[in-house]
């Protein structure tokens, strides 16, 4: 790819992205578009192009609109990206052996924190023991977390200095952690992190977000009275958004009944990983028949009395509202929460505040007829079903079967009318927006699957739409300028074939500025 005339920062500039493939619904044979600073001023085919102060050379490659990952923890990427990350290990003794040399690198002082070890790949799906962890640690204080971020191991040296955790909900001794336990260990240990460091680890995964096509994300931050530096990281992530070579990112603050507060940090909106349930792999999602691995309906965080009174606040500052649900038990607390304030508050209002339910991994038709209802936007992660979903993994260990065949409904969603919006989680799954869609269309349940049209509407229009943002994710005059250049030459690929490879980015542009050039 050449560059006929330097890009830089956005101005009132008028630039001519031409000799490319546009992805556009208002002119199919287009292989031009212009930009006016932010805006998207004209598509079409180049010959009739207007008159631009500056141009890009697009060498015949596929432009289309940008990816949006909607929900993502940048601070925990970036660490998985540039620290100690436990993905992919076979067992509680390569985890050990992964964190023996990791830690012989480190200071004597340093505290070690990982995370994405998942148990329910390995034969004996034994955790790593606590005292030996800390012997793998050369003695540190350290602390792993589960890939789900919802249950983590202890060293002794950990518990011993912070005996508090041990009044807390899901604390045992043996130094696996879940609920409350598990949120205190974290927040402890992160406030040994300044939020300096805390920036830098962000912007690099901001920075590769942007190298895969991702021109916007939205940050879901996890407040925690453990931690006193959340609020100032919360908006020094915010600002990295607004930073002219980095995608964007729109923030959404974890606390309950906190709107004004969430206003004044400047969030996107309120909610977002406010915990309805937990998470599968730990049990601790909220379900309406017990698991089947283990006599227990998982966690229940909140009631549909809270949901109500988180709504109303929301409504009255005027924030959109988002809720962590998994299970169908805390989706329908969730859903009756929303049926308490439609009463009062009326439906046009809240179908226009377009409300989220972050996962909705197990709904029946009901539930979803009720999300259609109510108007409420389903921010949903793929990848989830790639990494756990059909007859013989860890869904099917912790639901039976047939629930984990339910999971993930996506066709369903779709099918009736709820708006998808998708998004990795990361760490909890990789930054990958292609793998994302890839798994839409290969849903571990075929009767799950999407169409490539709407899997890929879903990782971008329909990040946008999500987040009440309706001039952008389409290549169209007056539509925000977020485009992605990919190494193709024809439309999009065919993911539903495993042997079709994942596009390539060339550029990400984002608000008419180059945050990514592989030149």
């Amino acid at each position: 790819m050449s560059l006929l005339q330097k890009t830089g920062p956005a101005t009132a500039e008028r630039t001519l992205w031409r000799g490319g493939r546009v992805l556009s619904p208002t002119s199919p044979a287009a292989t031009a578009l212009l930009t006016e600073g932010d805006r998207i001023a004209w598509v079409g085919p180049e010959n009739e192009a207007p008159a631009a102060d500056r141009a890009v050379d697009l060498d015949g490659a596929l432009v289309t609109p940008a990816f949006v990952d909607s929900h993502v923890h940048l601070t925990g990427t970036g660490a998985s990206l540039i620290g100690l990350h436990l993905a992919g290990l076979p067992s509680a003794a390569a985890v050990l052996e992964r964190v023996d040399s990791f830690a012989a690198s480190l200071p004597e002082d340093a505290i070690v924190l990982a995370g994405g070890w998942d148990e329910t790949a390995w034969a004996d799906q034994a955790l790593p023991n606590a005292e030996a962890l800390e012997r793998a640690a050369g003695g540190r204080i350290a602390y792993l977390s589960r890939a789900c971020g919802h249950t983590g191991v202890a060293g002794p040296r950990l518990l011993a200095a912070h005996p508090e955790l041990a009044a807390l909900d899901g604390f045992d001794a043996s130094g696996v952690l879940t609920r409350a336990a598990h949120r205190g260990a974290r927040a402890l240990l992160q406030t040994a992190v300044p939020v300096s460091q805390r920036l830098v680890i962000a912007r690099a995964a901001l920075a590769h977000a942007a190298s895969l096509g991702i021109a916007a994300v939205a940050e879901m931050a996890i407040p925690n009275p453990a931690d006193p530096l959340t609020e100032a990281e919360f908006q020094g992530l915010i600002a990295l958004g607004g930073e002219p070579d980095l995608p964007a990112v729109y923030g959404w603050w974890g606390e309950l009944a906190a709107a004004e507060k969430a206003r004044d940090l400047g969030a996107h909106g309120c909610g977002g990983d406010l915990s309805a349930d937990g998470s599968l792999g730990a049990r601790t999602a909220f379900l309406r028949t017990p698991y089947a691995d283990a006599e227990t309906l998982g966690a229940q965080y909140l009631t549909a009395a809270d949901v109500a009174a988180h709504l109303l606040d929301c409504h009255r500052i005027g924030l959109s509202a988002a809720f962590h649900a998994i299970g169908d038990g805390a989706i329908q607390a969730v859903l009756d929460g929303l049926d308490r304030v439609e009463a009062e508050v009326g439906l046009d209002a809240i179908r226009h505040a377009r409300h989220r339910i972050e996962h909705a991994e197990l709904l029946d038709a009901a539930l979803i007829a009720r999300m259609v209802h109510h108007g409420v936007h389903a921010s949903v992660q793929p990848a989830f079903d790639a990494a756990w979903g059909g007859p013989k993994s860890m869904y099917a260990a912790r639901l039976g079967r047939a629930r984990a065949l339910a999971a993930n409904p996506l066709s369903k969603l779709a099918g009736v009318g709820v708006p998808l919006a998708f998004g990795s989680d990361a760490p909890v799954t990789a930054l990958d927006p292609w793998g994302g869609v890839r798994a839409a269309l290969l849903h571990r349940n075929p009767v799950s699957r999407l169409p490539m049209a709407a899997a890929f509407t879903a990782a971008t229009r329909g990040g946008w739409r999500a987040l009440g943002i309706d001039d952008a994710g389409a290549l169209a005059p007056s539509q925000r300028a977020h485009f992605t250049v990919w190494d193709l030459t024809g439309g999009l690929p065919d993911l539903s074939d495993s042997r079709t490879p994942d596009p390539k980015c060339s550029m990400t542009v984002a608000g008419g500025r180059v945050v990514y050039s592989r030149a």
